[in-house]
């Protein structure tokens, strides 16, 4: 399987050994490399693993085909009269100074949209912000520039660093897999349970944020903020912070591992016994 780097290096040889006249040939060989090799190309969102993340990416996918749609109407309608009602055309424009049936229809027509959107948006905003019945919490702190994570029922805790070397940060050695992406502590949490995040911070504003894990809220300093979330499947999953916090910003990953219960329970054991 090739990456886009490697495949576009192909196509430069196909370039050099056809010559003259190979522009169109190798833009036809991207395009007909398999899905993968455009992987990099990829726009939407990432695949959701939470019961909330789901809800987000519906909403956004039903907001997208809404906004599409009128999108297409719009410029439909507008080229259509520029085209149809040009002036080469001998045009004459409408001698009247409004229409009752054009208002009330520009603006049912909008309200309509509006409430049809607005229901499933409440929805996922009320599921959001319900905590209650939560399985276990985890207070999270955002510091200049890294994560303090805290179970607060289990006596653990420790901070989460970025670990890229600086080596890679210069260029003065490749880039790994991870880049910019890794700490040096994780946090973990156990498949299927409803954790609840407290989030706070000790300077600026940072912002904790695992799209796929979905919700993104704010850590503001002398004030505790909550989300929640509950993997339904393990893994890890890497986000960032999402608040423009000082020049090191750009430095201070998350990383969150789901575990099956029995593996999470030894991981609590080896922290507590590390401690």
């Amino acid at each position: 399987m090739h990456t886009l780097r490697e495949t576009k290096m192909i196509v430069n040889r196909l370039k050099h050994l056809l010559g003259a006249g190979s522009a169109l040939f190798s833009t036809l060989v991207l395009w007909a490399m398999p899905a993968s090799v455009q992987a990099e190309w990829a726009l939407n969102l990432p695949r959701p693993v939470t019961e909330i993340a789901r809800v987000q990416y519906d909403l956004h996918m039903l907001i997208m085909y809404i906004v599409t749609v009128i999108g297409v109407i719009v410029f439909a309608v507008m080229f259509y009269s520029i085209v149809k009602f040009r002036k080469s055309k001998g045009a004459q424009p409408a001698k009247f100074t409004h229409s009752t049936k054009a208002e009330v229809i520009w603006t049912v027509i909008p309200t309509l949209i509006l409430i049809v959107m607005a229901v499933p948006s409440t929805k996922a905003l009320l599921l959001m912000e319900d905590t209650t019945e939560s399985d276990m919490v985890v207070k999270v702190t955002g510091y200049q520039w890294g994560w303090h994570y805290d179970y607060m029922e289990d006596d653990v805790d420790f901070f989460s660093k970025l670990t890229t070397p600086q080596s890679q940060i210069t260029g003065s050695e490749t880039k790994g897999e991870n880049y910019l992406l890794e700490v040096d502590n994780h946090m973990v949490i156990p498949v299927g349970k409803k954790v609840r995040i407290l989030l706070t911070a000790r300077d600026v504003i940072h912002a904790w944020w695992v799209p796929q894990l979905g919700g993104k809220k704010d850590a503001i300093p002398g004030f505790i903020n909550e989300m929640w979330v509950r993997a339904d499947e393990t893994g890890t999953f890497r986000g960032q912070c999402a608040e423009l916090c000082g020049k090191d910003h750009g430095y201070m990953p998350i990383v969150v591992d789901v575990v099956e219960e029995a593996e999470y329970q030894a991981w609590l054991a080896s922290q507590r016994n590390s401690g």
